[in-house]
């Protein structure tokens, strides 16, 4: 039996404990650290207009380079998809990626050996990343650019996806100096190829903050593989690739490695050790933070961009040393070759046919045609000499 005298002497205690207060710039740190680690998502930016800027230009070149090849009139209604008109495109034995002539992707500044050795065409470098060879080579690349483009520019910002676009097709363009050959060669891949070596660099630097991880290698993987096997078709180079691979890479790691501490949930009380977080922040800084790594990345893409840059001024040609490296750029086909030469033809014209015969195998066709240009003419001795 309880006791009354017991309970009308006991006192009830109300006591309130209020948990340490942190200070702002801390809770500020952990706040970013759970965006990062993926326990609290930051709002994606909006604003993705570096990708979206770059896309448009790419297009608008494409329509231009129809524009100028004309097939419908340089080639005398022999075209693709004859009812465009002028935008109807090469015939598939010719361009089978639905685009344009060769002396036409030459005037719009694709890149060939001879440009940078004998005419010291250097502009090209500059040209060279925002040309397509045709049509699904056109799609393929920019619907990759936009899936991984956007992605990382609403992650990271405007300013850096720019840069290393920017830098990563200028990469991709020497390295592609190195190894073009005779026929003409485009490049828009090698930036696209930055972005997805900026995206293996995120992943790998900043893989303990991922939560998709899976997902995104699979990405990188397809999108790696589908564009790397397009290169292996007429006049897509598959060296500005990897020159852009690289250079995305490296400056991925310099400018997208920004380690951020993950969240640390509070204890069952509701109460937070401030000097045990501020021990864990400390070390994982000290961890992540990785200077050494920002510095060394650096120095390799400035080694690498001036050490391809005075390569290519220098005319050296990698080919000469490297018997196999052609193919890496080409599979040989029944539709196109991968040993490059210069192709003479003969021609004669009589009333109203025009007789080219290949120099080296003999080959002849008669066109119904004599008004063409000299640049058509070496399009069609080409194809004649295969």
């Amino acid at each position: 039996m309880e006791n009354p005298m017991a309970a009308e002497n006991s006192e009830v205690i109300h006591t309130k404990f209020s948990p340490p207060k942190l200070p702002p710039e801390f809770l500020q740190d952990l706040k970013t650290a759970a965006r990062k680690s993926g326990t609290l998502r930051r709002p994606r930016r909006s604003d993705t207009w570096v990708v979206s800027v770059f896309v448009i230009i790419q297009i608008g070149v494409f329509i231009a380079t129809m524009l100028v090849n004309d097939c419908w009139t340089n080639s005398h209604g022999d075209c693709a998809l004859a009812f465009l008109g002028k935008f109807s495109f090469q015939p598939l034995h010719e361009n089978p990626l639905l685009g344009p002539s060769q002396s036409k992707l030459d005037e719009m500044g694709a890149l060939r050996r001879a440009f940078l050795t004998k005419y010291h065409q250097t502009w090209r470098l500059f040209t060279f990343p925002f040309l397509h060879a045709g049509l699904f080579h056109l799609l393929i690349n920019l619907c990759s650019v936009i899936y991984v483009g956007i992605h990382l520019e609403q992650e990271f910002g405007s300013l850096r996806i720019g840069i290393i676009y920017t830098l990563s097709a200028f990469m991709g363009a020497l390295v592609a100096a190195l190894f073009v050959q005779s026929t003409p060669a485009v490049g828009s891949s090698g930036a696209l190829y930055g972005l997805l070596g900026t995206l293996l660099s995120e992943l790998i630097w900043n893989r303990e903050f991922r939560i998709n991880k899976v997902s995104e290698k699979v990405s990188l993987v397809l999108i790696f593989v589908c564009n790397f096997i397009l290169g292996f078709l007429p006049y897509v180079d598959n060296f500005s690739s990897i020159g852009g691979f690289m250079s995305g890479f490296l400056l991925g790691s310099v400018l997208i490695l920004s380690p951020q501490l993950p969240q640390v949930a509070p204890s069952k009380g509701g109460l937070i050790d401030y000097g045990v977080k501020s021990y864990i922040k400390l070390k994982l800084k000290q961890k992540l933070d990785r200077p050494v790594l920002r510095i060394v990345s650096l120095f390799l893409f400035s080694l690498m961009l001036a050490g391809f840059l005075v390569a290519v001024l220098h005319g050296i040609n990698i080919n000469s040393y490297c018997t196999w490296c052609p193919y890496v750029d080409c599979i040989p086909s029944t539709s196109w070759h991968c040993k490059h030469r210069e192709t003479i033809c003969e021609t004669m014209v009589s009333n109203e046919h025009m007789t080219m015969t290949c120099m080296d195998n003999g080959n002849f066709r008669i066109f119904p045609f004599t008004n063409i240009s000299l640049a058509r003419v070496n399009d069609l001795c080409s194809l004649i000499c295969f």
